[in-house]
């Protein structure tokens, strides 16, 4: 990372870096851009990105931050956001000027390969990994927050790393276990427990189960977050996925990852040392902490989230988990130890579930199961060759699973 270098008023370096934001309009990106706004001497914005449902914010983000170029993946967003952003330039003549409009997967990865010195990927779903892949190859440091570029690319996406230690985690689990990796050494590591706040329905049975709506699913108990990742929260998907990200990213073997359900999501993750020893990073519910650290490692910006109050009393509980009631850890730690095919595929299809189950097409315990049906259906075909080799595979793979799932979707329904 090549950061810009100035002395400040007290006579220490304060760095600035340029910031390319993927995903602007999503949850991650707004917090993203909220931790710059209170942070302006640190960062200039110089791209955004979006899937172009939220054209008239892209375009208030885009005059706010004095954005030169914008980009958004569906095409038919472009002549949309062309006008927005000449009514948000009207509203504010000090913002940016000639913003440059692009549009499709190609303009995407082209934002992130653009030269920024860290790019904040907050795109929900593996589309994420190519524009990672991008991002990574141009030099630039990663702040992930796109699990499924782990997830689903794999090898994939490590081997587009030009130098050790490229991805700064974003998900505030793996941000956790890479703060509290300072305290050791990857030799003294034990064990990475990873902490579940348990989402809506901890407590409940599978059978209490059957009857859940969409709109009970979203409503996490501490998060506030998009609706695929919400309902992952739900059925514990986010955390099985997470548990594969935790292994690739760390280079844990899956064995030595233990999940528990923490309520309180005040201490996001742990590491557990070979003494005995386990450090845990605690905060209060707050996505701006891992966001802001993604993007100012290995340094801390002041006051970007309010922090626990010790003055007061407070309990923070530790439960095991239900994996009879929510069964999509342990299908997660199959894949794992399977092969990256059966990760992708587990992600693939349990996209195209969480859509059906919000879209009233599938019953809330549909998802998993589907998801577990689609990857018995393609076992078979990846014993001879694990690893993809090459982006092209990959999709070609998520696209297989994601047809049967819709498939087996349908024939439920009729």
């Amino acid at each position: 990372m090549n950061d810009a270098v100035a002395m400040n008023n007290g006579g220490e370096a304060a760095w600035r870096r340029t910031v390319v934001i993927l995903g602007s309009t999503g949850s991650i990106g707004t917090q993203g851009l909220d931790v710059i706004a209170r942070h302006p001497e640190r960062f200039d914005v110089i791209g955004l990105a979006a899937g172009g449902a939220h054209v008239e914010l892209l375009a208030r983000q885009a005059v706010r931050f004095h954005v030169r170029r914008v980009a958004v993946f569906h095409e038919e967003a472009a002549e949309p956001l062309r006008r927005a952003l000449d009514e948000a330039r009207a509203l504010d003549e000090a913002g940016a000027k000639g913003v440059g409009v692009s549009c499709g997967a190609q303009a995407i990865d082209d934002m992130a390969a653009m030269g920024a010195d860290v790019v904040l990927n907050g795109i929900t779903g593996s589309i994420g990994l190519e524009p990672s892949i991008a991002a990574l190859r141009s030099g630039a440091q990663l702040a992930l927050a796109n699990k499924e570029s782990v997830v689903a690319g794999g090898h994939l996406l490590f081997d587009a790393q030009v130098r050790p230690g490229q991805i700064n985690p974003v998900d505030s689990e793996h941000s956790a276990i890479w703060q509290s990796l300072r305290s050791g050494t990857h030799g003294e590591v034990a064990k990475l427990v990873v902490t579940a706040s348990g989402g809506p329905f901890r407590g409940r049975t599978r059978d209490e189960l059957v009857q859940v709506t969409p709109e009970q699913a979203l409503n996490h108990p501490t998060w506030n977050m998009g609706p695929v990742v919400t309902i992952n929260s739900s059925t514990l998907m986010n955390k099985g996925l997470e548990v594969i990200e935790a292994s690739r990213l760390f280079d844990i073997e899956p064995g030595r990852i233990a999940v528990t359900v923490h309520p309180q999501s005040i201490v996001h993750s742990m590491v557990e040392f070979r003494d005995g020893a386990t450090i845990a990073q605690a905060s209060p519910p707050d996505m701006r902490l891992p966001i802001a650290l993604g993007l100012s490692a290995p340094d801390r910006l002041a006051n970007v989230a309010v922090p626990c109050d010790w003055t007061k009393a407070s309990e923070w509980t530790f439960e095991p988990l239900d994996n009879e009631a929510f069964p999509a850890v342990q299908l997660a730690r199959h894949c794992l130890a399977a092969s990256e095919k059966h990760t992708a595929v587990l992600n693939a299809a349990n996209e195209q579930a969480v859509h059906a189950f919000l879209n009233r097409r599938l019953p809330y315990l549909g998802i998993v199961d589907t998801v577990k049906a689609v990857l018995d259906e393609m076992d078979a075909d990846f014993r001879s060759s694990p690893l993809f080799e090459s982006v092209e595979e990959m999709n070609q793979v998520e696209r297989t699973a994601r047809r049967l799932a819709d498939d087996l979707i349908d024939n439920n329904r009729d």
